[in-house]
């Protein structure tokens, strides 16, 4: 009961500055005081609309809002997100691009679960979706799972991925970013060696924390400093009343949020104060870039306590995926078994959260994989999160990416574009399961 009063007080702390912006957007905006030649109110009304709704957000899982994609023939083709297969934990969503010739590259994109959900990587998706027919693990909010659905760690992730790797196909190209990046490679190798038939033709690795000694930084140095025992005590709590996993141990997302802002707190107060005094003047906007970026950023979800301990233990405490140790099942996973897929790294100079040298020791973990197959990039100024959706990514590696997938595929590049149009396939049913060196 203590972990559930603890979850509940967060949650009504949240609620209350919710309603006290409501409350001071509403009274100061009343006509009469337009009478009053006092900026206080201006001021009053434009800091209880940006605490309202940055508080509000807190709650809600952003939309994708990818709506269209233009064709190869110039026209916009309308996107459909679609479930293909639906799990207690997570789904395998595609991005169908409606009356578009079906695109010879084939891609999963592996979602993070380190907080935010897989929106997260929207800008992402929205520059390989005229590229490439598109999946997203798309995982959920540990808070609304019913306890009697079970537990969720870090083999579990790694099975959901190996389970949508087969059901995509061998015709696919992987790419994980950051937190599934060790898991990623995991699952490559286990289908590697019980359904070779099944591995995907490349897998490109971004940013993740393979071996996280490789090159300390923050994240790896607090896990060194705190013991299971004290992490379990200060992070894990048990979801309130108000939830359908009511019951369920978590590492709660207002708890992450609180971490992520205190990492940057005076910018991010900059931030704020700056928004409220353009919000007063009147020169703010819905979509503005203040907007657009903290939507995204204050939306959080919870963690199940056993992935999120579990993920500390063992991929950063124990190293089992460096060390080539990590068992799913009861069954070792050894990397050497990746002969066939062609594997890349992608590294920023500037990552403060998984530092360059903590992804490329995938590489040395491939040992049964032909040095021709393994590849390696090391963007110059940019940090975590310019690797995959920063400009950086946009202008640099993207392209990278995807003459890599191309130069390892069973396809020419240019067999992206059919000259004869394809018929479009008809939608699948929702499964229901319980530096450069190219």
């Amino acid at each position: 009961m203590k972990q559930m009063a603890t979850y509940d007080l967060m949650e009504t702390m949240r609620n209350t500055n919710e309603w006290l912006g409501a409350s001071a957007r509403a009274m100061a905006s009343y006509p009469i005081f337009g009478m009053v030649p006092h900026p206080m109110f201006k001021v009053m009304s434009a800091w209880g609309r940006v605490t309202e709704r940055s508080f509000a957000r807190m709650t809600i899982k952003p939309a994708w809002g990818i709506r269209t994609v233009v064709g190869d023939e110039g026209r916009d083709h309308l996107v459909q997100t679609k479930v293909e297969i639906e799990r207690p934990f997570g789904n395998l969503v595609r991005f169908h691009v409606q009356n578009r010739r079906e695109k010879k590259r084939r891609i999963l994109l592996c979602a993070p679960m380190s907080g935010h959900y897989a929106t997260l990587l929207r800008s992402t998706v929205a520059s390989l979706l005229p590229d490439a027919e598109l999946w997203v693990t798309d995982w959920h909010n540990a808070r609304d799972i019913p306890v009697s659905e079970g537990k969720f760690d870090i083999e579990d992730y790694t099975q959901y991925v190996v389970d949508f790797m087969k059901h995509l196909g061998p015709d696919t190209h992987v790419i994980a970013v950051c937190q599934p990046v060790p898991l990623a490679l995991a699952a490559t190798a286990m289908l590697a060696e019980q359904e070779p038939e099944a591995q995907p033709l490349t897998l490109t690795l971004i940013g993740g924390p393979v071996d996280p000694d490789a090159n300390a930084t923050e994240v790896t140095d607090f896990g060194r400093r705190v013991t299971m025992g004290q992490l379990e005590h200060l992070a894990i709590q048990r979801v309130g009343f108000k939830f359908a996993g009511v019951g369920r141990q978590v590492y709660p997302g207002l708890m992450q949020l609180s971490g992520f802002i205190s990492m940057n707190a005076e910018r991010h107060a900059k931030a704020f104060s700056d928004k409220i005094i353009a919000a007063a003047r009147g020169l703010d906007s819905e979509r503005d870039d203040h907007n657009r970026f903290y939507d995204e950023y204050l939306s959080v979800m919870d963690m199940t306590a056993e992935f999120y301990l579990s993920t500390v233990e063992r991929i950063f405490k124990g190293r089992e995926i460096a060390k080539n140790e990590f068992v799913v099942n009861g069954h070792k996973i050894d990397m050497g078994k990746i002969t066939n897929v062609a594997v890349k790294i992608v590294e920023g100079t500037n990552d403060d959260i998984s530092a360059p040298g903590q992804c490329l020791a995938a590489l040395d973990l491939l040992t049964g994989l032909d040095e021709s197959k393994k590849a390696q990039h090391l963007e110059p100024g940019a940090g975590h999160y310019g690797i995959f959706a920063g400009s950086s990514w946009r202008n640099n590696i993207r392209p990278l990416v995807l003459n890599f997938m191309d130069r390892h595929s069973k396809h020419e590049a240019k067999a992206n574009v059919d000259a004869t149009p394809v018929a479009q396939p008809e939608a699948k049913p929702v499964v229901k399961l319980a530096a450069s060196k190219d």
